[in-house]
């Protein structure tokens, strides 16, 4: 894999505050393989003395957001690629501002992500994974993005921040996201057995886990969430997970009221488990520090 390039430059921007590190929270990504000769095996991925999130699974390895000090005391985040062959972590951006959120984008011949500007401005950009090509903005005057989830066609939903937080869809090509909820939370994923996107809402003083289908226009309740959960993924097609504390639960999206527990992960993680990314028999958790 070619290290990326980046011409961004200048300021730091303000997407979790780059500040000073030490007011930066701590946090590290671990993987866990589910199955091994031996069951379940923990790994390490990142220390716990920075800011590490956003993990994202593929086949090869594990894109990451990872804290980087400057020398003057100040911080911001690069992404950064965990291989599992070489059990080596790479940087992949080195840029002077934060880049989060890495995703590979539909086509896999770059990673998408959220980039705080010089302005301080949230936008979309992409990275090429190959080639010289520089990374470049997918939409100019789409901002601020928090989050983003691709569909198969090249669209997508992304979280704007405001008053309250939307859920807009577009495609690249439209380049005009339309609102379709509001007081949404942070995770946003595309089912593809439905061609849906499935994202977190407060309606009517409830939290809901919540299916878009862009085709009818349409969004469908499915179950209510605890009121603090903000973050979880998908099992397989019929399954969601999402960890309370250090235990990682799972319902059937079809049957969404029994809920029973999966992964008991106190022993890795003693305070908090938020994102998870699940992949090919692996599940990559951050645990909060």
């Amino acid at each position: 894999m070619r290290l990326l390039t980046s011409f961004l430059f200048g300021a730091f921007g303000t997407f979790l505050s780059n500040q000073a590190y030490a007011a930066m929270p701590k946090s590290e990504v671990l993987l866990a393989d589910l199955e091994t000769p031996y069951g379940m095996k923990v790994t390490r991925i990142t220390d716990n003395k920075s800011y590490n999130n956003q993990p994202f699974l593929i086949d090869e390895g594990l894109y990451y957001t990872h804290e980087v000090l400057s020398d003057d005391g100040q911080s911001q985040t690069d992404l950064y690629f965990y291989n599992f062959t070489t059990q080596q972590a790479t940087n992949l951006t080195h840029s002077a501002v934060s880049e989060y959120s890495p995703t590979l984008m539909p086509n896999k011949q770059a990673l998408s992500a959220i980039v705080v500007e010089e302005d301080g401005k949230q936008k979309l950009w992409q990275y090429p994974l190959q080639g010289e090509q520089s990374a470049a903005r997918i939409f100019e005057w789409i901002e601020p993005v928090g989050y983003h989830a691709w569909g198969a066609d090249n669209d997508l939903v992304m979280f704007i921040l405001g008053e309250p937080h939307t859920l807009q869809y577009t495609t690249v090509a439209a380049a005009k996201p339309k609102v379709v909820a509001n007081a949404i939370g942070r995770t946003l994923l595309f089912d593809a057995q439905t061609n849906s996107y499935l994202f977190s809402y407060h309606k009517d003083k409830q939290h809901w886990l919540a299916r878009f289908t862009p085709q009818f226009e349409q969004v469908t309740d499915i179950l209510r969430l605890p009121a603090q959960l903000q973050d979880f993924t998908l099992l397989d097609e019929q399954t969601v997970i999402y960890a309370i504390n250090n235990r990682v639960y799972k319902r059937d999206l079809m049957n969404p009221e029994p809920v029973s527990q999966w992964l008991d992960l106190t022993s890795y993680c003693e305070t908090k488990i938020t994102r998870l990314s699940y992949h090919n028999k692996k599940l990559a958790f951050v645990c909060d520090k």
